[in-house]
């Protein structure tokens, strides 16, 4: 049975226009009118930037953190348009960043390339990325770098990183306790309520002097 449509046109641009560069809305608007899906917006997550999802009867469904910068959030876009395309071809068939999907998510990047939407800095790195992409923009450090440096926030911005394990800090009111290192990802406990998070080693904790 097909979907009914969930969405218009005007409310997709109404939710990317001032969050995407502006010489990108057309592009990525272009991609929702290929194979439209439910998009919305999201407060920052700890453990994401985006995500994509889909159960049956339902909309294909993606999320973007609405406080990314707007060259992370362009790339987080079309990191979950390339696993919703991946989803529509292959189904369950695919790995979730294998192949398939890195296949397609550095095909739905070479336009933004092309149209030199990225400074240079982030166009070289992007382009380095491309040849093996990973599960997350935040997983290639030298990416990662060039993305920061264009985001004003990132100002003397103390990361989970930079401090030892088994320090205690904050992330929006809720305390943690860092714990190890895995891949880009750092295991934290909660103190509240003991539960474990994987945290962006990149995430924000605070501000030097």
């Amino acid at each position: 049975m097909a979907i009914l449509p969930f969405m218009h046109l005007a409310r997709v641009t109404e939710l990317l226009e001032g969050r995407v560069p502006a010489a990108s809305l057309p592009y990525c608007l272009q991609l929702w009118q290929e194979h439209a899906f439910h998009f919305s917006l999201r407060r920052s997550r700890i453990s994401k930037l985006g995500d994509f999802s889909w159960k049956p009867g339902h909309p294909p469904h993606i999320t973007v953190n609405a406080d990314s910068h707007p060259y992370t959030f362009l790339l987080t876009y079309v990191h979950e348009v390339a696993h919703h395309r991946v989803h529509l071809q292959y189904g369950r068939r695919a790995a979730p960043h294998g192949q398939e999907w890195k296949d397609t998510f550095r095909n739905l990047c070479v336009p933004l390339l092309r149209q030199q939407i990225f400074p240079d800095d982030v166009a070289q790195a992007l382009e380095a990325h491309l040849k093996n992409p990973k599960a997350s923009s935040l997983s290639d450090p030298q990416l990662t770098v060039a993305l920061h440096r264009h985001d004003i926030r990132m100002n003397n911005a103390v990361r989970l990183a930079d401090i030892p394990e088994g320090s205690q800090f904050e992330i929006r009111g809720r305390r943690f306790m860092k714990g190890k290192l895995k891949r880009s990802r750092v295991l934290c406990r909660e103190m509240s309520s003991r539960r474990q998070y994987l945290i962006a080693a990149d995430a924000v904790i605070g501000k030097h002097p």
